[in-house]
């Protein structure tokens, strides 16, 4: 989806950590129960996190998956990522019996995003531009669902097997931005990306070329010597504006956005994935970031409650 920025940029990022920490309370114990992956819970729950976050007052508990959710707790905060039916129905019939309790994220709000189509439609809806790479239509976490195909004509989409999205193929440099969302706040992170195409290189290739899984393995850019032109990270005020319509339209706090700018152009981005809870160990900062986000929850919660 093709967007254009105008450039604004905020100062302040980061800021009100302490204050968040006073109005909160330095007594106040905040606990999040979490029902994570292995692997999202390696890459998540680091030992400097769960450090840093210790003394904030925050506490990670582990869900107990082989008991009822709503025999365990109390929880402030439940934070999962697991996938199917069954775990849908016990998020949602814990949030009904403890509605004072926060759920990142609602089911329903994450299910929208394992569909490509349904997810980019939103980015579509919002209106931000004048608006053929292949990709698998489900978001499940499996290797399949992140295979990802050059078709150089349209005889060779004949050769894929659906169901898929159709995006089409934008040189950009080699560099995808990767904005991270956690609440209100907005990280960006420069990725190496798959290289540019010329129009002699189209000419001697026909077929389909099968690219790696490029958002996972690609390095991070951004101690790397970049031309300004490409590396320049897109236009704060356009970012703000995608972040918070996302956020409203689709209901989450935890997600990120894939960007890249086309090339030889300053402010015509195209937005070309979204992910639910995605790999925020690898983005700068993310202990902090994390922990105020966790404590601004409790403090929205504590200011919500009638006076008695």
């Amino acid at each position: 989806m093709r967007l254009n920025g105008e450039i604004s940029h905020r100062e302040g990022e980061g800021e009100g950590e302490e204050e968040a920490e006073n109005e909160v309370g330095s007594s106040q114990k905040v606990v999040v129960g979490y029902a994570l992956t292995s692997k999202k819970k390696k890459s998540f729950l680091q030992p400097k996190f769960l450090s840093f976050a210790r003394n904030k007052g925050i506490f990670f508990v582990a869900i107990d998956l082989n008991k009822p959710l709503l025999e365990q707790g109390p929880f402030d905060v439940v934070l999962h990522k697991l996938s199917g039916k069954e775990w849908r129905e016990v998020i949602e019939e814990y949030s009904e019996k403890h509605p004072e309790v926060t759920i990142l994220d609602p089911p329903d709000a994450i299910q929208h995003l394992h569909n490509r189509q349904s997810m980019l439609q939103d980015v579509a809806d919002l209106n931000l531009s004048d608006c053929y790479v292949a990709k698998p239509l489900v978001v499940d976490g499996t290797a399949k669902s992140h295979e990802l195909f050059l078709a150089y004509d349209e005889f060779s989409l004949s050769e894929l097997e659906p169901p898929l999205v159709l995006q089409e193929f934008v040189n950009h440099g080699g560099l995808l931005f990767k904005i991270y969302i956690v609440g209100e706040t907005i990280k960006v992170v420069r990725r190496f990306s798959l290289p540019n195409i010329s129009e002699h290189e189209l000419s001697k290739v026909d077929g389909l070329f099968r690219f790696p899984r490029v958002s996972c393995a690609a390095a991070s850019a951004d101690e790397a010597y970049l031309d300004p032109t490409i590396a320049e990270h897109p236009p704060r005020s356009l970012l703000e504006r995608l972040a918070g319509e996302l956020r409203r339209r689709l209901g989450l706090h935890l997600f990120n956005i894939d960007m890249i700018r086309e090339y030889g152009t300053k402010n015509v981005f195209y937005v070309i994935d979204i992910n639910y809870f995605p790999g925020y160990g690898k983005m700068p900062d993310y202990e902090h970031v994390f922990t105020d986000f966790l404590l601004s929850l409790v403090q929205n919660k504590f200011k919500k409650k009638p006076d008695t």
